[in-house]
């Protein structure tokens, strides 16, 4: 395969710059892979596709104010920190920009209470870091750090809360899972009181999943892996919808990976924590999701591939055009679509 077989042609306009006002008044786009029928809906109508016994499994990851700017303590020049994976208490891997000047042993000023000094180049350009702090980083984080945005949206978001999920609960993520993006409490509940039991998986979102493909041959890309985690009780409720005749429905992309690699070849999810860095493309067969709620993707990225394994590379195309000529949102803050 090639990467260029999954480009489509999207106008600027139609990349989403801010959330929509209310979470569940998105679009939403309904694709069934048996009838290959699209239908043009409202997210909250996304309760009228669930059924009793089904299970919704969604990533309760939060994401971190993961951006710092620091100034050097000896020049004053500045350089930009993207947070990416703790190491352990106080050492981070990251990116810096511009690299090139992050040298080892220099050291930047966040705030009075955060700084930065740089430890080590890694293999592939990114920073080890070291923070220097006293009291709690999640804290201080919140007062110093902006949000991780992807850099299709240039405009300063008004509400960190709006890049996180209403269930986002445990912090360690460099970018939201932005298919969660569209549930409201109010819906949640509804969704619940009709019988779909609800279950939270945790997959921290590294930017390995949204860097661009950049080689020409699918097969040689290398996917950067993330931590995820499922607890017991998660994967019995999980197995039990399924052996109930139930579906077992991925909120986003995120929590797809996280149920492919947790199943075994008869569709069985397992408890278990670790590190994943599965790349699902064409030709994959699904062992645990039947149905996936996820938003529009980049083009020739790893999720549009992950998409077209879900149904085909040339219906996934033919969706895209139509949600361009409908001049549906896309990327992050843009509208959702369902698969089943």
């Amino acid at each position: 395969m090639k990467t260029s077989d999954f480009y489509y042609d999207l106008p600027k306009e139609l990349i989403a710059q801010s959330p929509a006002e209310n979470r569940s008044a998105s679009r939403l786009l309904v694709y069934n892979r048996s009838t290959k029928v699209i239908e043009d809906k409202v997210f909250s109508e996304i309760i009228d596709y669930l059924a009793p016994g089904d299970v919704l499994v969604r990533n309760d990851t939060r994401v971190i104010p993961a951006r710092l700017f620091g100034k050097r303590e000896a020049t004053g020049g500045v350089m930009e920190f993207l947070l990416l994976k703790r190491i352990d208490d106080k050492k981070w891997e990251c990116l810096a920009k511009p690299g090139r000047r992050a040298k080892p042993g220099l050291t930047f000023r966040v705030s009075d209470e955060l700084g930065v000094t740089v430890i080590d180049t890694l293999e592939d350009g990114n920073k080890l870091i070291e923070l220097n702090y006293d009291g709690i980083l999640e804290e201080i984080l919140d007062r110093v750090g902006e949000m991780p945005l992807p850099p299709y949206i240039t405009e300063k978001l008004a509400d960190k809360d709006r890049y996180q999920t209403v269930y986002a609960h445990e912090s360690g993520s460099a970018a939201a899972p932005t298919a969660g993006l569209h549930f409201t409490d109010k819906l949640l509940q509804s969704i619940s009181d009709k019988g779909v039991d609800i279950v939270d998986v945790l997959l921290h979102v590294g930017l390995g999943t949204f860097r661009p493909v950049s080689v020409d041959n699918v097969e040689e890309h290398h996917m950067h892996s993330e931590y995820y985690r499922c607890t017991e009780d998660a994967a019995a409720r999980i197995n039990k919808a399924r052996a109930n005749g139930g579906r077992i429905i991925a909120v986003g992309t995120t929590s797809c990976r996280t149920l492919e690699s947790i199943a075994d070849e008869y569709g069985l999810v397992h408890a278990g924590s670790g590190m994943t860095d599965i790349f699902i493309t064409p030709g994959y067969r699904f062992k645990a999701v039947d149905a996936l709620i996820t938003n529009f993707h980049l083009p020739e990225s790893t999720l549009l591939m992950l998409i077209s394994a879900f149904s085909s590379r040339e219906e996934v195309l033919r969706i895209y055009e139509h949600a361009v000529k409908e001049r549906y949102r896309f990327f992050s803050f843009g509208d959702a679509s369902f698969f089943y």
